[in-house]
C-alpha cells in the first residue's frame, strides 16, 4: 500500500533532504520515526533534494506499507518526530504513484531580509548593502528566465544531471515593505543543484552593478558559467509549493 505524505521542515537542523553517510538528514529522520511505529524498515522517496539548510513550507514524500496504516498514524508520527519536522497529511494512493517522478511543478521563494532581524537569522539571509540594489534590474533578470530552456550557468559544478534543460513557468522579485524583505519566487518542472541560490546570486550582482545584465544573457545563450559566481546562502531559501496530476489537500 503506498502512501503520500505532505510535511514541512526547518533545514537548519539537517544536511538537506537526502540521507548522508555521517550527517542528520530530513529523509533518515522521517524513516526512522515511521519505522518505530510500524516496527518495520521502510524506505521513503522525496518529491526532490533540498541542499543543507534549505527549508521546505511544503513537501511531499511518499513510502510503501504491507497493512493499512493505525488509526491514529498521523498523530503518532508527529509526536515522535523532532519539532523541527511537521507532517500535515497522509494519503492511500494508487501504487504507482510516485512523490518525485509524478510532480509537474515546484515552486521556491527567496527571502532578503533588509534590516538585521534576530529573529530570522534562521529563515532569511539579511544583506547589509540592500539600499544598493536596483530592483527594476533585477526584475528584468527575471523576466528573461522564461525565454531559455537550458540553465547550465545556474548549476553547481558536478551535479552529476545528463541535461540542464527546465520549463521555467515564472520567476518574480517583489518588495514585501510590511515583513522588511526582499522576496525572489520562482516555479518551474524542474530545477538543478543550486539553481534557485545562483540566480538569486547573480541577480544581486546585476542589481548592485557589479555585473551587466548583458553578461548574463551571454552565458545563457552561450551555456558558459558566468565569470563570478555568487551562490547566496541556504537560510533564505524554501521549498514552497509541488504540484501534482491528483490533490492532496
Amino acid at each position: 500500500m503506498r502512501y503520500f505524505l505532505t510535511l514541512a521542515y526547518h533545514g537548519n537542523a539537517f544536511m538537506g533532504w537526502q540521507k548522508q553517510p555521517d550527517s542528520i538528514s530530513v529523509q533518515e529522520t522521517l524513516e526512522k520515526s515511521i519505522e518505530t511505529l510500524l516496527q518495520q524498515p521502510t524506505a521513503i522517496t522525496g518529491c526532490g533534494r533540498t541542499d543543507t539548510g534549505v527549508h521546505a513550507r511544503y513537501y511531499v514524500a511518499h513510502f510503501d506499507a504491507e497493512q493499512p496504516l493505525p488509526e491514529r498514524f498521523l498523530i503518532g508520527l508527529n509526536a515522535v518526530l523532532p519539532p523541527s519536522i511537521a507532517v500535515f497529511s497522509v494519503h492511500l494512493m494508487h501504487t504507482d504513484a510516485h512523490a518525485r517522478y509524478d510532480a509537474y511543478e515546484r515552486s521556491y521563494r527567496y527571502y532578503i531580509s533588509l534590516h538585521k532581524d534576530p529573529f530570522r537569522t534562521e529563515t532569511a539571509w539579511f544583506y547589509p548593502q540592500h539600499k544598493k540594489l536596483d530592483i527594476n534590474r533585477m526584475q528584468a533578470l527575471a523576466e528573461l528566465l522564461p525565454n531559455y530552456k537550458a540553465f547550465y550557468p545556474f548549476c553547481k559544478s558536478y551535479s552529476g544531471v545528463t541535461h540542464y534543460n527546465c520549463a521555467m513557468k515564472s520567476a518574480e522579485w517583489r518588495l514585501n515593505p510590511s515583513e522588511y524583505t526582499l522576496e525572489f519566487e520562482i516555479t518551474a518542472n524542474r530545477f538543478l543543484r543550486g539553481m534557485v541560490r545562483l540566480i538569486v546570486g547573480a541577480s544581486i550582482q546585476v542589481g548592485i552593478g557589479q555585473i551587466p545584465l548583458e553578461a548574463v544573457v551571454e552565458a545563457l545563450e552561450t551555456q558558459k558559467p558566468l565569470e563570478k559566481r555568487l551562490s547566496v546562502p541556504p537560510e533564505g531559501l524554501f521549498l514552497t509549493d509541488v504540484k501534482y496530476p491528483y490533490n492532496l489537500d
